[in-house]
């Protein structure tokens, strides 16, 4: 395979290689996730309280944010191959150290460890699909990739909790080890060399926050994702105020969103690379209404009509997630390492603000004000949206400058 035909066509490998790379990000967020599942769990093992195993998983996020950033200006001369094999093995030893654990102290220190390496391989992997497949694949190869997330967000959660009932908490964390090794073993075999070309460094990273292109992007990624997780971190509660849903019900409805938006991914990879600012825009303006309308429905809502919404939330939520990602990686030319680390630094920063500003919203007033206030919220970043251009000018033929295969 030459690099000039890897450039025009897709292969089997190049397939093979997004697919293992979206189990990789389907591993690092389940990996992130699946504490919330065992909180109970973990907390009655090692006689702590539930509140400090929950700021474990919020430590992830925010020690994330940092590690993408760090990866950007310190780690960009790295071979990805090689920087994806060791991040995963580091990955590795976060779930067997915690899996092992006696302490709380051991457990905290477990999963800074496994933060360090989920942030520095977040920004990495959005760079290194877009070094294995042509220019006009990209939004394909990023739905593909990021598709691992969605996965995670559905099955993290209740699997990690089925397990931590009925076999332990600490055999959750050995079978997330288990599928670090798997990744690991994928990523060698699938993966091809990738020679990096990419601007690293400070000097890079202060050039790729001079883009005003970029900045917008940034900003309504921050905007909307901070009112998504806003809202949907209390999806909870809100769906516990309707009066024609039993609580035996709402798992349901969750599961629902999920697979919708697993389904997204799929509609997204099929139209994101010729319809990009239509798909981000139609997307934000479908979750906008659906914030507001569940806001302002009161209690009443009929089961078909809740599920309606959060099938609708969840195929529009993808569009975003993906839409934002595709759109920094076109626009970042030859810096889409120190881009893409940015850009996960604002997604996760903005994960740790909607959490902190829904709790206070909720404490002060009721959850149906937080999803209007939110709605509202994610409907303004649209405008945002329309100003940011969707020039591939700027961003050339980018798998040419990065693919080297085996």
């Amino acid at each position: 395979m030459t690099s000039e035909k890897s450039a025009q066509d897709m292969t089997l490998k190049s397939w093979l290689a997004l697919f293992i790379l979206a189990f990789s990000t389907f591993t690092i967020v389940i990996t992130e996730l699946a504490p919330v599942g065992l909180l109970t769990s973990i907390a009655e093992g090692l006689s702590v309280s539930e509140s400090a195993i929950g700021m474990t998983v919020s430590l992830y996020a925010w020690v994330g944010a940092l590690s993408a950033l760090f990866a950007s200006v310190f780690l960009g001369n790295v071979a990805k191959k090689r920087l994806l094999l060791t991040l995963t093995v580091v990955l590795l030893m976060s779930n067997v150290l915690a899996a092992t654990v006696s302490t709380y102290t051991v457990l905290f220190a477990a999963r800074v460890l496994g933060a360090l390496a989920h942030g520095a391989f977040w920004a990495m992997i959005g760079a290194t699909a877009v070094a294995i497949v042509p220019t006009r694949y990209i939004g394909t190869a990023t739905s593909i990739v990021f598709g691992g997330v969605s996965a995670a967000s559905v099955f993290s959660v209740p699997v990690s909790n089925y397990i931590g009932i009925h076999f332990g908490w600490r055999q959750a964390f050995w079978l997330m080890a288990a599928l670090s090794v798997v990744a690991f073993f994928g990523i060698t075999v699938l993966v091809p060399r990738i020679t990096s070309k990419s601007a690293i460094g400070l000097e890079a990273l202060k050039s790729v926050l001079k883009s005003s292109t970029l900045w917008k992007i940034y900003s309504a990624t921050l905007l909307a994702v901070t009112a998504h997780f806003a809202a949907f971190t209390y999806i909870g509660p809100w769906l516990q105020t309707q009066h024609f849903l039993t609580t035996s019900i709402i798992p349901v409805v969750l599961f629902f969103y999920g697979i919708a938006g697993l389904a997204g991914n799929f509609l997204t990879a099929i139209v994101i690379d010729k319809y990009l600012k239509v798909t981000v825009s139609v997307s934000v303006l479908l979750i906008s209404t659906v914030l507001v309308f569940l806001g302002l429905s009161g209690a009443s809502l009929s089961a078909t009509v809740i599920f309606a919404a959060m099938v609708i939330w969840g195929v529009a939520v993808s569009g975003i997630f993906v839409g934002f990602q595709t759109w920094v990686l076109r626009m970042a030319d030859h810096k889409t390492f120190p881009a893409s680390s940015v850009y996960v630094s604002f997604f996760n920063i903005a994960i740790g603000i909607g959490a902190s500003a829904g709790a206070w919203m909720v404490s002060a007033f009721p959850v149906q004000r937080l999803y209007i206030v939110a709605g509202v919220a994610i409907g303004l970043s649209v405008l945002l949206v329309a100003s940011i251009p969707t020039c591939m000018g700027a961003a050339r033929t980018i798998s040419e400058k990065f693919y080297e295969s085996n």
